[in-house]
């Protein structure tokens, strides 16, 4: 997992070009739910700043924090002036400042699962809140994603990154809402999702793909002949489901 998590840094502007950032809609979500205007948050494995500079747009003094270098050489290119970024893990932040807000954009299931919410509690000052939320980029359209899906199976069956808990993919709630309604620090969780369609060309979708951590993670050649076949059976055109899923719960 961790290989898989520090994995990002040699697709780094790539990943900067195909990843869909996040709509404005999302920082209204997160500060309704706050109830008060936010002024400071934390931001842990942040890539290359899409989430963070969404925030900071908004007025908030964000903190950045990225494990991988080269994502962060990336990020420090994008980031407005009133963004800090420092190189670190979730698990190596310093615990002696506390934030009203502290979110992660599609890096959550990269952390440690051992003291993962107490050390998160330490970070999100009282009353304040966590976010987690990500875009699970795939197909709209189910038998195109079924054709994609077959002309990749030889090298790789799995894409995704399976629920860290084991939730099934039917279940009302999905993590990391489950563990958050466990925790002892947390309360009012809430799950949402922001309804959103890209329709971008086969070659951008597979470029999309080549910031996915389980092709970067394929033989050079493997990942070659699947971007290939993929490209090979899809139209010139798709259309994506990029729902943004949103979990969201109050420090206690």
């Amino acid at each position: 997992m961790v290989e898989r998590a520090l994995s990002f840094g040699s697709v780094a502007e790539t990943y900067e070009r195909f990843r869909p950032g996040y709509s404005a809609e999302l920082v209204d979500v997160v500060t309704e739910y706050a109830g008060t205007p936010i002024r400071t948050a934390l931001e842990f494995g942040a890539g290359t700043g899409k989430a963070t500079r969404l925030f900071a747009g908004a007025g908030i003094a964000v903190t950045a924090t990225e494990p991988d270098a080269d994502m962060l050489a990336e990020m420090r290119k994008h980031v407005p002036a009133n963004v800090t970024t420092a190189l670190a893990a979730f698990e190596d932040l310093p615990l002696d400042t506390s934030y009203e807000l502290v979110y992660s954009a599609a890096a959550l299931h990269w952390t440690k699962p051992e003291g993962r919410w107490e050390r998160m509690a330490a970070l999100v000052r009282p009353g304040g809140v966590f976010a987690s939320f990500g875009i699970p980029v795939g197909l709209a359209d189910p038998e195109l994603r079924e054709i994609a899906r077959a002309a990749r199976a030889p090298y790789l069956e799995e894409d995704g990154v399976p629920s860290p808990d084991g939730t099934p993919a039917d279940q009302p709630m999905q993590w990391p809402g489950t563990e958050l309604l466990q925790s002892e620090w947390f309360t009012d969780v809430r799950q949402t999702i922001i309804e959103r369609r890209l329709t971008i060309s086969a070659e951008e979708y597979v470029g999309h793909l080549s910031t996915v951590s389980a092709y970067v993670m394929l033989a050079p050649t493997d990942r070659d002949e699947v971007f290939r076949r993929t490209l090979e059976v899809l139209p010139e055109s798709v259309e994506l489901d990029a729902q943004v899923h949103v979990h969201l719960a109050r420090r206690k």
